[in-house]
């Protein structure tokens, strides 16, 4: 629907609202519009005559309880400053025109992505740079007592009379004016340049005299103190994964290398997995959203069309971006500016690069699920025996996965009597996680039981699943580049990925 229709159908409906009507809907010759009052504005939804009047109402409604939520004030200042923030929340109501199933705290979730991770790194961070700076001050007051010492200790002469620790007690090793050729009267004062400092670039090579050489031990350091150390070591006690810093700049290049292209083009697929499972079967939700991003290293690159090859998945709602040609994909599956003289933005050295295409995948069948999980909570005598068991479908290679149990208030570790896998208890947040590097053809189903005081079963949900694979719903690939200027195309290499955002039994 071009802009002069939408701009069209908006300014003919004032027009069709009658006085004193109590109708909230009004039909014209081709679109339907379903309107709500919210004081002195309309919340409106445009609909072709063939959808669901039910529906629509329904979407309305759920529109409805969304505008307070991020409104400032239920006024024209008010939606205006909160715009993009209502933009994105209806975009997470609406999905190429059809209603999600989706509720006003879902919806909230998905806006906000709020991190523990990041709160925690955050918190580790500001703690670092506070404690640096108390080790600063701390050194520069150690510097300026040994200069009152030092000072003190030099009975008149020059040092006395200069008081400064940047010059040498030996008028040779002093940097004299560059204007009159040796001699203290050709400048100004004793003859010495204005920066004094330049002394070092003239001694370099000679030993430092042993009345300015510094004490050792001395000098400031920027490294953990005792103190970081500590709180360090306490937290990895209560069960929090530290990383070191051991080596930053080995680490972050490590880091950056492993993540940088190498290719002239990279496309990465990407799904992210919203599943919510019931602790006694079936399933609530089972959400997947894709993209598929583009990288360029080099602008002669930026002239390409990519053809791809989508998988033969019927649920598989595909998006496209604006900008790209809609026509052409949807005839061609080629994914291309509408204007094919302007070139793809290049230099992304970000992790998602430019944004091609997004798809959606919803469904009730419980056999989409990659993984179930079984939890069988039982009370004998003073203790709740537990018994956890997973089941992997054949669809996927799962690697890394983590089966995070919540846990009751525990004065010592659960005792874990069996598990195929690895363990690991966080007692501060009183977690028990399992993990188990790759779950293939050789292990589709495990167990884990543990033993711990007694508890009631809602304890132990719910129950968090983390999980990534190589292999997609979607199944696209990417065939080929096709360069627009000719020649031969770029090469091209395709990442292809699978992890979860919110995965859970509950």
């Amino acid at each position: 629907m071009s802009r002069i229709r939408i701009e069209g159908l908006l300014a003919a409906f004032p027009k069709l609202i009658g006085i004193g009507k109590q109708h909230t809907y009004v039909e014209t010759e081709n679109v339907r519009y379903v309107y709500q009052p919210i004081e002195a504005l309309y919340l409106l939804l445009v609909t072709n005559k063939q959808s669901n009047i039910l529906d629509d109402l329904e979407t309305l409604r759920l529109l409805s309880k969304l505008v307070p939520e991020y409104a400032m004030s239920l006024d024209e200042e008010g939606i205006c400053q909160t715009a993009f923030e209502l933009i994105f929340a209806f975009d997470e109501v609406i999905s190429l025109g059809h209603k999600e199933n989706v509720t006003v705290a879902q919806v909230k979730q998905y806006c906000e992505m709020e991190s523990h991770e990041e709160k925690l790194h955050k918190l580790l961070l500001q703690n670092k740079i506070d404690e640096t700076k108390r080790r600063m001050k701390e050194e520069a007051s150690k510097i300026d007592q040994m200069k009152i010492e030092k000072n003190r200790g030099n009975k008149g002469g020059f040092m006395s009379s200069m008081g400064s620790g940047r010059i040498e007690s030996s008028f040779s090793d002093m940097s004299i004016s560059s204007g009159g050729g040796g001699g203290f009267g050709s400048g100004s004062g004793f003859g010495l340049t204005n920066d004094i400092d330049s002394f070092a670039s003239k001694s370099k090579g000679r030993q430092p005299s042993s009345a300015t050489a510094p004490p050792k031990g001395l000098g400031m350091k920027l490294g953990k103190n005792q103190r970081a150390n500590q709180f360090l070591e306490s937290l990895k006690a209560e069960g929090e994964m530290i990383v070191e810093d051991a080596q930053p700049s080995k680490l972050s290049s490590h880091i950056a290398a492993a993540h940088q292209p190498t290719d002239p083009v990279t496309l990465t697929a990407e799904e992210k997995l919203n599943v919510t499972l019931k602790r006694d079967g079936g399933m609530s939700n089972f959400d997947v959203q894709g993209q598929l991003s583009l990288q360029i290293l080099n602008p002669e690159d930026g002239l390409i069309q990519v053809q791809i090859e989508a998988g033969g998945n019927p649920g598989v709602i595909f998006k496209t971006h604006p900008n790209m040609n809609k026509e052409l994909f949807a005839n061609e599956n080629i994914l291309g500016l509408r204007d094919p003289s302007r070139p793809f933005p290049t230099g992304q050295t970000g992790d998602a690069g430019v944004g091609l295409l997004k798809w959606r995948m919803q469904s009730a069948d419980e056999s989409m699920v990659p993984l179930t999980i079984n939890c069988w909570p039982s009370v004998s005598g003073n203790e709740t025996f537990v018994s956890i068991e997973y089941e992997a479908s054949s669809m996927f290679d799962l690697r890394n996965v983590a089966i995070s149990v919540p846990l009751p208030a525990l004065r010592e570790p659960p005792s874990v009597r069996q598990i195929d896998g690895e363990w690991r208890y966080d007692s501060r947040n009183s977690i028990l996680e399992w993990s188990i590097l790759l779950i293939d053809n050789s292990n589709r189903s495990g167990s884990m039981e543990f033993v711990v005081p007694p508890a009631d079963s809602s304890s132990f949900f719910p129950i968090s699943v983390r999980f990534s694979a190589t292999s997609t719903y979607s199944e696209l690939k990417v065939v080929n580049i096709l360069p627009l200027k000719g020649g031969a195309p770029p090469k091209f290499s395709q990442r292809t990925q699978l992890i979860t955002e919110n995965y859970q039994v509950a």
